[in-house]
């Protein structure tokens, strides 16, 4: 059952994930600037998660080279990955954004192939098949300058890497602890970009209120659920089932902003589901094999 609920956990990952969109619109809504935004994401997260280390009276992981590569991730890849995404939809538009993001499958394929050298099974091709193209009809890409692409592109390769090192890392340690330090590492490079940028605060209990949301459901949940899914299906399987947060937050922008759903997003979202049932059956199907 271990790679079942591996599988679960990214579905989960990738649903909550998926409201982040929803609620970052809300945050601007409310006159919250990007870094501030940012800033109380990752603090009020890694407040929450040291609450719950002290009540679960759990350690943080010991050895420095362990800790380095969590700091690491949360002060470079969150951080970074985070920056380029939202430079690169100040140059292009948001679906030809997302379209560029939703390589990093792709790109984790081929480098745990060389890296972590996992076999690409006939199973895991079609479904990053399947979840790639879902992924390019549900985004909706329109045009955008050369720099936007670049950001995109750089955001995906990060952000790749950071899934490729999780996987390392995640073998030593649990969820919560490592969580903790990549938010607590996020939190205090955004303190020091909101420092020099001047704080824009939330001005009304529901600005605060959509910070909390952000923090816990967009931020907490989704973060903690995919690096324990990370440490049980691997980081092949964890990217593409995490390609089903597009279609999360299609299907909310239209419940919640009346925003309408073409027929290609539609179908994209159906690609998308299928590639996450094949992976599911596949995890099912190996998990019994190798009981």
């Amino acid at each position: 059952m271990k790679r079942i609920i591996g599988a679960l956990y990214i579905i989960i990952s990738a649903a909550s994930f998926g409201t982040l969109a929803i609620f970052g619109r809300l945050a601007y809504a409310e006159g919250i600037d990007t870094f501030t935004l940012l800033f109380l994401r990752f603090t009020f997260s890694a407040i929450l998660m040291s609450a719950l280390l002290i009540i679960r009276r759990e350690k943080l992981p010991a050895g420095r080279t362990l800790l380095l590569l969590l700091i690491g991730m949360g002060a470079i890849g969150y951080v970074g990955q985070s920056f380029t995404y939202l430079s690169a939809i100040k140059y292009a538009s948001a679906g030809l954004v997302a379209l560029l993001l939703y390589l990093y499958p792709t790109i984790v394929a081929v480098l745990s192939v060389i890296f972590l050298k996992e076999k690409l099974t006939s199973i895991k091709i079609a479904a990053l098949i399947s979840a790639t193209l879902g992924a390019m009809l549900t985004a909706d890409p329109q045009g955008g300058q050369w720099l936007g692409v670049v950001f995109a592109l750089a955001s995906a390769i990060i952000y790749s890497i950071y899934i490729i090192v999780g996987d390392g890392v995640m073998k030593q340690v649990s969820a919560l602890p490592s969580s903790t330090i990549i938010f607590t590492a996020a939190g205090f490079v955004y303190a020091i970009l909101t420092a020099v940028n001047k704080p824009h605060w939330p001005a009304t209990s529901s600005g605060w209120l959509v910070v909390i949301g952000i923090a816990v459901i967009a931020t907490v949940i989704p973060v903690t659920t995919f690096l324990a899914g990370l440490k049980l299906i691997g980081a092949t399987n964890a990217a593409m089932l995490s390609t089903l947060e597009p279609v999360v937050t299609v299907i909310l922008a239209a419940w919640l902003f009346n925003e309408s759903l073409p027929p290609l997003s539609l179908l994209g979202g159906g690609l998308i589901l299928a590639a996450v049932i094949m992976l599911t059956r596949g995890e099912l199907r190996q998990e019994m094999t190798e009981t």
